[in-house]
């Protein structure tokens, strides 16, 4: 009977599993709950900016703004360079923190304050969008939105009345929008003189602030009043239209052009120091005006000779005779090995009397330090003739004389900017190769680019107008890799400088021969002496 009672209740629970199974699968299938129903998919475009706002808190501004641009690669970029760019940012903010520093440092009776730990971490900040503003003056102004919640630490010891604390600085954010504007823009890399930085509203900053390892922002009524003190004195020094000014290069030597050509006619030197074993030397002249960063010129080396006679001419390009000097420095030629400097010596330029030969005898020294004792010491002398002939006041003025009535030198400028519709058969990478009466320069390489831009600029003295003279211009592709095919031409041009002798200066854009599209801009200017 026990068994039989088993059996019944066994089959019983199992035939109301299965029938609760079924009932289940069928209302799971055929009903639809109210909770359950199908979601609507709605564009972004239909929902207003409040709703917008509060599904997606944090929008960039280059969607809610369209006047901002979107800056991703920016990102990037400070991303790849933030460890640099920590190192020179800390220094730039301890040397602008150092005055306030001093002056707080006097006005609460402190001995001292002195960074312990001063780094913005690993983490750069984001720029969430980009306005660029154009203009017509010579800059360009840029406003970026910028974030930055990083892992900066900053420690600093404060000493006051013989005591000693240690503050730390942690959790620091920063939101600000600053305008960064890069003026006067200048022909020479990086192609502006300074940058000059200024903030727009006041930033947001928040921070944790210990001492003696505890919070004290956490102290009621502190953390706004630091807040509002930090935001203040930052608003003091650069909120709009006070400004962070960090000069790049000297704008006035920067848009220098040349103004004139020095001659220099080197002569002779006479008792020069014996360099070689055998008791001669093998002299040379090496000479250059300060302030270039040309190539130096050089005489010929005259063998075995203490007392050389070259009467050799040069010429050279003066930018700023007021500033400008011509440093003469004689070597020993060594056939293996450095050449062993003999003796140097400088002529400011200042001392000319222009369009006047000058005869110098000047005195070796070892340095230009006055106070060298080094040179007591006999050295010899070297005698060379200089004449300053600068360029006449109407020299960018048009000037309609007939062919030939110009005399007097003068210098040929060209000026490489750009090409467009490059297009070579193996490979486009193009430079320029300029070939004006036996002389040949170059402008940079560059790699895979079919409308390059170079704006690079090149002189040629000329003793006289180059009346019945042309320019050739060539443009090749140099492959990077060793291999076949390794450069070939990508058209060239041949331009005649009686038009530019006539009107002082060109600039236009010529069609390459053997080009099938390609053009290049070249500007050509005759400065006259």
């Amino acid at each position: 009977m026990g068994f039989l009672s088993f059996l019944l209740g066994f089959f019983g629970f199992g035939s109301g599993v299965v029938i609760g199974l079924v009932i289940g699968y069928y209302l799971f299938i055929y009903l639809q709950f109210d909770d359950h129903k199908d979601v609507k998919i709605r564009p972004f475009v239909e929902f207003d900016s409040e709703t917008l706002e509060r599904i997606l808190p944090e929008i960039p501004l280059w969607v809610k703004n369209p006047d901002y641009d979107r800056a991703d690669w920016m990102n990037q970029f400070l991303l790849m360079m933030w460890p640099n760019l920590n190192t020179a940012i800390c220094r730039m903010a301890k040397e602008i923190a150092k005055p306030i520093i001093d002056e707080n440092t006097q006005k609460y009776k402190l001995e001292s304050v002195e960074f312990k730990t001063f780094t913005l971490g690993s983490l750069p900040p984001t720029i969430q969008g980009m306005k660029v503003y154009i203009t017509d003056e010579n800059q360009l102004i840029m406003e970026p939105f910028l974030k930055w919640a990083g892992n900066a630490n900053v420690t600093a010891i404060v000493k006051a009345f013989g005591l000693k604390a240690t503050v730390q600085v942690v959790d620091l954010q920063i939101f600000a929008s600053p305008r960064i504007t890069l003026m006067p823009l200048v022909p020479n890399f990086p192609c502006f003189a300074n940058i000059f930085v200024s903030l727009m509203e006041k930033p947001h900053v928040d921070f944790g602030l210990k001492l003696f390892g505890a919070d004290i922002m956490s102290i009621p009524g502190l953390y706004r009043f630091v807040q509002e003190t930090i935001k203040s004195q930052i608003a003091s020094l650069y909120l709009w239209p006070r400004t962070l000014d960090v000069q790049i290069l000297d704008p006035s030597k920067a848009r220098k052009k040349p103004v004139g050509i020095l001659h220099v006619k080197v002569l002779r030197a006479q008792q020069l120091r014996r360099k070689d074993f055998m008791g001669k030397s093998d002299p040379y002249v090496k000479l250059k005006l300060t302030e270039d960063k040309h190539l130096s010129k050089k005489t010929s080396v005259k063998k075995n000779n203490l007392n050389p006679e070259w009467n050799e001419e040069f010429k050279l390009v003066v930018k700023d005779p007021g500033t400008q000097a011509l440093e003469l420095n004689v070597y020993d030629w060594e056939q293996v090995g450095q050449h062993e400097k003999m003796g140097m010596n400088l002529i400011p330029l200042r001392d000319l009397v222009p369009d006047k030969p000058k005869l110098f005898t000047l005195d070796l020294l070892k340095t230009m330090d006055p106070n060298d004792p080094q040179n007591q010491k006999l050295r010899g002398q070297l005698f060379v003739e200089v004449t300053y002939k600068p360029f006449s006041e109407d020299s960018d003025a048009v000037d309609k004389a007939p062919a030939g009535t110009l005399s007097g030198g003068g210098l040929l400028v060209v000026i490489v900017h750009e090409a467009q519709d490059l297009e070579g058969k193996h490979h486009t990478n193009p430079y320029v190769q300029i070939l004006f009466r036996g002389d040949t320069k170059k402008t940079k390489h560059i790699k895979k680019n079919r409308n390059p831009r170079w704006e690079e600029e090149f002189q040629f003295e000329c003793e006289e107008p180059p009346l019945n003279d042309k320019i050739r211009v060539e443009v090749h592709s140099k492959r990077s890799t060793i291999g076949i095919h390794s450069e070939e031409s990508l058209g060239y041009v041949v331009i005649s400088l009686a038009d530019v002798i006539s009107n002082r200066r060109i600039n236009e854009k010529y069609h390459l021969i053997d080009s099938k599209r390609g053009r290049i801009q070249i500007e050509l200017e005759w400065r006259t002496s």
